[in-house]
Parts: structure tokens; C-alpha cells; sequence
């Protein structure tokens, strides 16, 4: 059994002991493909020294955090982009929208979405899409940029049955983490309703962690409680979850 993190943070574990541990757990509960997203210049170097440390299980993606797009982001963002031609990159994110800590900086997020995107275009990668209390906004650009290279992950999904549809017509997948275990989320009933070919396993650790060890930091080992929840709501072996959400995770990273 291949379990795939397609969204982990792992990297801010910087203690090279403590790292090593939690990726022995991961390689331990199967899950040995992790891709990495960068939120912004600094943490470039942090995944890229995990990836250097493990290169059979971790992968890059490149891109700048809607969370850390201020005035000077395009700064911020010609700092990133050489670091798309230094090592295999496989997406550009985590990208999007996010309105629910501060809506100020609301046009440079668009703008700098945008761009990330036509970085994609240009590279023949999927994007992986962080949207927070902004499903519209995202999906606005989203239909805008709509055409035969547009595809990725709409990372953390937590929204309605409806809005699934409408990113499944796209082609996108939808990235199912923690939320999922949630008793009170509504995701379960969601996932309930979308076939298994339009999902990936995510953990995007250290954050939302799965029951049974929610309120503690989250680790990429843990995606075996994703994968056991949404088994158990389709009513099937995680062994297949985990075939097929994998799979997944290959046609769209190419990897």
C-alpha cells in the first residue's frame, strides 16, 4: 500500500533528528510520496533541504502563499521564481485566495494568482489552489484562465457538494485532509457523493489534524486516518483508497 501527501508543510520541522523520525513513521504507515509547498521566498531553502535529504519520497512545488502576498509581492515572487529552474519542480502552490484573515490586500492576491498561473502554463504544471472564504473570487479566475493546460488541486476542500461539482467540471481534484474526521464539518457527507477518481489524500502538516489526534501538531504519517475515513465512508479497503487516490496524485503531478 502507496499512500500519497499531496500537501505537507513537513519541512518546518527543522531538527534533523525529529525529521527523521517523522519520516520513518511516514515510510512505516506506507505513506511514501510527499509533496512540499513553499508560502513564500524564506521557506524555499527549507524545502528545498528536505527534498535534498529525501529525494526518493519528497517533491517540490513552487509558489507564493495568498496569505503572504503584501504590497511588495512581486518582489517576493521574482525572489521565488529562479528557484523553479534549480531542481524538478511538479507544481506551482500553494496559490489562491484567502479573505478570512484580511480582505486589504484583495487585487494584489488576484494579480498575483494570475501570474502563478500563466507560470504554470508556461511550465506545463498543475496548480494547487489555497481559496478561504473566497470560493467565488477563486472560481471567477479560475473560469477566466480556463483552458486545455489549466489543471491541479483545489488543496484543502472543505466547502459544499455544489461547489465539489463545479471544481470537478473543471478537471480538478479535490485535496481531502483532516476535515474530513471532523464530526461536525459536513465533509464526510460531501466526499460521500463524489466518486474516488476526483480525489487526493492530503495532510497540509503541521495544521488540521486528523482525529484521533486532533489539537496536536500534524505529521504526513497521519494521512492513514484520512485515507481510513473516507474508506470507511465509501464503504471499501483503504488499500483501494489508497490505490486510487494515488494514482491520482501521479496523473497530476506526472510523477
Amino acid at each position: 500500500m502507496v499512500l500519497t501527501d499531496t500537501h505537507t508543510h513537513l519541512y518546518y520541522e527543522t531538527d534533523a533528528d525529529r525529521r527523521a523520525e517523522m519520516m520513518q513513521r511516514c515510510l512505516q504507515n506506507g505513506v511514501e510520496r510527499l509533496f512540499l509547498p513553499n508560502v513564500d521566498a524564506a521557506s524555499v531553502p527549507l524545502m528545498s533541504d528536505l527534498i535534498t535529504a529525501y529525494p526518493d519520497n519528497c517533491y517540490a512545488m513552487l509558489g507564493l502563499h495568498p496569505c503572504s502576498v503584501k504590497e511588495t509581492w512581486e518582489e517576493e515572487l521574482a525572489l521565488i521564481q529562479p528557484a523553479l529552474h534549480r531542481h524538478p519542480v511538479y507544481a506551482i502552490g500553494e496559490i489562491g485566495i484567502d479573505l478570512y484573515w484580511d480582505k486589504t490586500f484583495i487585487n494584489e492576491q488576484i494579480q498575483a494568482f494570475k501570474l502563478q498561473i500563466k507560470w504554470a502554463k508556461t511550465l506545463n504544471l498543475p496548480i494547487v489552489i489555497h481559496c478561504r472564504d473566497a470560493f467565488d473570487e477563486v472560481y471567477q479566475v479560475l473560469q477566466e484562465e480556463k483552458d486545455n493546460k489549466l489543471r491541479g488541486i483545489f488543496h484543502c476542500f472543505s466547502g459544499t457538494i455544489e461547489q465539489a461539482l463545479k471544481i470537478t467540471d473543471l478537471g480538478f481534484y479535490l485535496g481531502i485532509g483532516g476535515v474530513v474526521t471532523y464530526k461536525n464539518a459536513g465533509l464526510d457527507k460531501v466526499v460521500a457523493d463524489i466518486d474516488l477518481k476526483h480525489i487526493v489524500l492530503e495532510t497540509d502538516s503541521p495544521y488540521l489534524t486528523p482525529v484521533p489526534y486532533r489539537g496536536k501538531p500534524n505529521e504526513s504519517a497521519y494521512l492513514i486516518y484520512v485515507a481510513q475515513k473516507v474508506a470507511d465512508i465509501k464503504k471499501i479497503f483503504m488499500e483501494e483508497v489508497a490505490e486510487v487516490t494515488t494514482g491520482n496524485s501521479r496523473a497530476v503531478f506526472g510523477i
